[in-house]
């Protein structure tokens, strides 16, 4: 049972845009975990979808809400959000998995140029999937493995989006977790990427997506400082 009082969003809306980045989170990994932070009545969601290698942040506006940093099962938070009402029932804490303690430093964030916009990008991850397709469908039978389409499917997903160092594997997950604006609206969207340090953050109106360029060896950041 959570320890926590009920969120309650500044806007219903919000509470609906949580609800469907949880969705999908769940529907890559159905025991998935979430980090929820909360400083100032700004919350921010963490997950980790499998696959993508990358840290999935969406944030919300909270009303009458003091500060806490818990995680918690990301199925049971779905459940117990109520759209209608703008409101969520927080639940118990769970035992993180190691990404939980190793998030985005709090500032030092820098812009990154040379990003295209929402088109380009969808069209970056349809040339990298078609790619697949055709790389896949041509192995001889004997090479038709899983190790080999992994394979394959490193060496395309991380590959880098022009000069920005960002993976194409970012950017995948950015659109298949709804981040990049539809195509009605994209000339209209303000997106962003920043660096700081080894991080980069691809930062939308509907969510942001971050990770680390290089690997975390042996030294790993206290979690106090880290921040949304």
């Amino acid at each position: 049972m959570s320890v926590l009082a009920p969120l309650h969003f500044a806007d219903a809306r919000e509470a609906a845009a949580l609800a469907a980045f949880l969705g999908r989170l769940v529907h890559y990994d159905r025991a998935a975990a979430v980090r929820l932070r909360c400083d100032g009545g700004a919350l921010a969601v963490f997950g980790r979808p499998p696959s993508f290698e990358v840290l999935a942040i969406r944030t919300a506006r909270l009303v009458d809400a003091a500060g806490f940093d818990v995680t918690v099962s990301a199925g049971e938070l779905l459940d117990g959000i109520e759209e209608s009402a703008g409101k969520a029932a927080v639940p118990g804490a769970v035992t993180g998995p190691p990404w939980t303690g190793v998030l985005p430093p709090r500032g030092g964030w820098e812009p990154v140029a040379g990003l295209p916009d929402a088109d380009g990008m969808r069209g970056a991850v349809a040339a990298a999937v078609a790619e697949f397709r055709a790389r896949d469908e041509a192995l001889p039978e004997e090479r038709r493995t899983r190790s080999e389409r992994d394979r394959i499917g490193r060496e395309i997903w991380s590959r880098t989006l022009g000069a920005t160092g960002l993976p194409l594997r970012a950017v995948h997950a950015a659109q298949s977790l709804g981040f990049l604006p539809p195509a009605s609206v994209a000339a209209d969207v303000p997106l962003a990427l920043f660096a700081s340090g080894p991080w980069l953050r691809l930062r939308t109106p509907y969510g942001s997506v971050a990770l680390r360029t290089v690997p975390m060896g042996l030294q790993v950041a206290p979690v106090a400082a880290s921040h949304a």
